[in-house]
């Protein structure tokens, strides 16, 4: 409990959306009709834990080795997790999820050897905007019958593909601003 009481509130932030995962895997299994609601309530909660860490963590000066490696480890590991069980439930094709979650790879190892060389590499825009695309695809698939049903068309699937393009677009541009 002392290295819990020691830690300040972003790194607590991301150590509870890492253990909010498994709840979130949990709800796939639930015998109820509305375990996808569950699903995206617990997911739009973690998520939520990381968009509020990293602002509060730049505001008040907080920004740690532990944040700098597990917050970006923590989104990984949460979007994979989501990707994998959706895929897992039939809800989502394995081929977004394989594209999304190879440029998780690839970016990771890229910024490994970048690190390497003292070239640390933050997320720009395009990153960023792949990471909310992301987010607001998942959280969608996870409502698609409903959404569906209200608004007529796949709104969640287009949202998918956005993230897929961004994805793709993020890793070329990482790759070509840093591989020096």
């Amino acid at each position: 409990m002392k290295f819990w009481k020691e830690m300040n509130l972003p790194n607590k932030l991301t150590i509870i959306r890492m253990a909010l995962i498994p709840l979130f895997i949990l709800c796939f299994y639930l015998p109820v009709r509305w375990w996808n609601i569950v699903a995206a309530v617990i997911f739009v909660a973690a998520y939520a834990t990381d968009t509020f860490d990293g602002y509060y963590a730049r505001k008040y000066n907080l920004v740690t080795d532990f944040g700098k490696l597990m917050d970006p480890m923590a989104d990984k590991m949460l979007t994979t997790s989501a990707l994998i069980m959706l895929v897992y439930k039939s809800m989502l094709s394995p081929i977004p999820a394989l594209i999304i979650i190879l440029r998780e790879f690839v970016i990771s190892g890229c910024r490994l050897v970048w690190a390497g060389k003292g070239n640390v590499v933050a997320a720009n825009w395009i990153g960023k905007m792949k990471t909310v695309t992301q987010f607001i695809a998942i959280a969608l698939i996870l409502l698609h019958d409903p959404l569906v049903e209200a608004i007529g068309f796949p709104l969640d699937m287009i949202v998918l593909w956005i993230s897929v393009v961004l994805a793709v677009w993020s890793m070329l541009d990482y790759i070509r601003k840093n591989n020096k």
